[in-house]
């Protein structure tokens, strides 16, 4: 479990933290979260989706030894599947953990792989939620690569976030938008997934992400036809929070 860190609630840490980093620079974040003992210990949590090469370049840097934890839902698409090995070869990451659900509690929840079709919530709860919140039990803090642009419930999204009393989430790149990513990737020569350039700006299971077209929202493919935004791994203020898409675009 998180040992018990020294600077009381984990809300007031948070606030103190973004205080103090407000006018910094991604990098500046990224190695605080890494290198500081206020925080704990600290992994990186990846998707190894359409954008998650910058923030995993950006560790490999750093600091390679950081624990880097990829959710494999086993409905993933095989491009993120072959993406994956890419990378982590690409980066020399030494410490990747893949992280799966147990195949028993898989098997009890959704013995015909058909869950996502009716409950979608419940689906990536059982696949996603479980599985990182056993990751994450002994970690005191995790790092994301939320950042505002994406919209819905996340253009408020701050460098620091509380998650609940248990951990504090890391935001490195949230006041980055996409022309900052894209410079990065392209300065630094990094590969890209191979999915964007068929029209998948934020990359999911297979079931449950389809192709954007041009002028909507980056994550308008991500559970089309339905109010979901979230796979349910990220809070906000420590609390799930359902937030409908905008119907209007």
């Amino acid at each position: 479990m998180p040992r018990d860190l020294h600077a009381g609630p984990v809300a007031e840490r948070v606030a103190a933290l973004n205080a103090r980093y407000r006018h910094h620079s991604a990098t500046a974040v990224l190695e605080h979260s890494l290198r500081d003992d206020d925080l704990g210990r600290v992994a990186l949590v990846s998707s190894f989706g359409a954008e998650s090469v910058v923030l995993l370049h950006l560790v490999s840097v750093i600091a390679p030894e950081t624990p880097v934890l990829f959710i494999d839902t086993r409905m993933l698409f095989q491009e993120t599947l072959d993406y994956q090995r890419e990378v982590a070869e690409a980066l020399h990451l030494c410490d990747l953990r893949t992280i799966r659900a147990a195949q028993p509690r898989v098997a009890f929840e959704d013995p015909d792989n058909t869950l996502h079709q009716f409950n979608t919530d419940a689906c990536c709860h059982v696949r996603k939620v479980e599985p990182l919140e056993r990751a994450l039990a002994q970690f005191d803090g995790w790092i994301t690569g939320r950042k505002r642009y994406q919209g819905t419930s996340r253009t408020t999204v701050e460098f620091f976030e509380a998650e609940n009393e248990t951990r504090i989430k890391v935001n490195p790149l949230a006041h980055w938008g996409p022309e900052d990513l894209q410079d990065y990737m392209i300065n630094n020569r990094l590969p890209r997934h191979p999915l964007v350039a068929k029209g998948f700006p934020s990359i999911g299971c297979a079931p449950c992400t389809s192709a954007v077209k041009p002028g909507e929202d980056p994550r308008a493919g991500r559970w089309r036809g339905s109010d979901k935004t979230e796979c349910g791994i990220h809070f906000i203020d420590g609390k799930p929070v359902r937030v409908k898409k905008d119907t209007a675009a």
